[in-house]
């Protein structure tokens, strides 16, 4: 599994990702794995992979691919990127999934989060892109304030909270850095090493100390 933490502040975007993947071998055991699961998309906007390991490699390329086609604003990232992981994400479940619906093994989850110059008034987007319908197909929706994917209702409440009253970036940083150390304690999918990022205006993307 995963744990994916995203909020909004006064200034940005905080942004938190553990590395702990959980899958299983060919003789039916338990592996753990660390997976690298945080990625840049262009200059100010980033990607967060969650679920299956294999939807950390569906990001980095994703990341690549904005890199390439010199892509900067994240509504029209995540136009681009809805196509381009749903592609992707069928070619996967056609390799590795024999039926329908989606194994939860082999489910995969992504938070894009970053700056849009097309609406001034509220320039910090975010979104998830996940398998909303049953069958095995990358849908999205826009997130308004925070989220957390798996969901854990008592820290999304604060995060909203948070980002509602206009805390700054120390703050929600805190915030999401303190959650995710206490998941680890009672949550045996969630574990070290984090990563977490803030983006800006300013400065853009910009991965912090954990």
């Amino acid at each position: 599994m995963s744990q994916i933490l995203v909020c909004r502040s006064k200034e940005g975007i905080v942004l938190g990702v553990d590395s702990k993947a959980v899958d299983v071998d060919l003789q039916g055991n338990v592996v753990h794995s660390v997976v690298e699961r945080l990625f840049p998309l262009g200059t100010h906007a980033a990607v967060a992979a969650g679920g299956a390991s294999e939807g950390a490699e569906m990001a980095r390329m994703l990341s690549r691919f904005v890199a390439e086609e010199n892509l900067s604003d994240v509504t029209e990232i995540y136009t681009t990127s809805l196509a381009f992981l749903s592609s992707h994400f069928t070619e996967f479940m056609r390799k590795m999934c024999r039926v329908v619906p989606v194994d939860p093994l082999h489910q995969v989850h992504f938070i894009l989060a970053g700056l849009s110059d097309q609406d001034p008034q509220n320039p910090f987007k975010m979104y998830l892109l996940w398998t909303k319908k049953k069958h095995p197909q990358l849908d999205g929706d826009e997130i308004r304030h925070a989220f957390t994917v798996p969901r854990r209702m008592a820290l999304e409440y604060r995060l909203n909270m948070m980002a509602q009253r206009g805390a700054s970036t120390e703050e929600v940083l805190k915030e999401v850095r303190s959650a995710m150390e206490s998941l680890t304690w009672y949550k045996e999918e969630v574990g070290p090493p984090y990563r977490f990022a803030v983006i800006s205006q300013e400065q853009g993307y910009q991965e912090v100390s954990s």
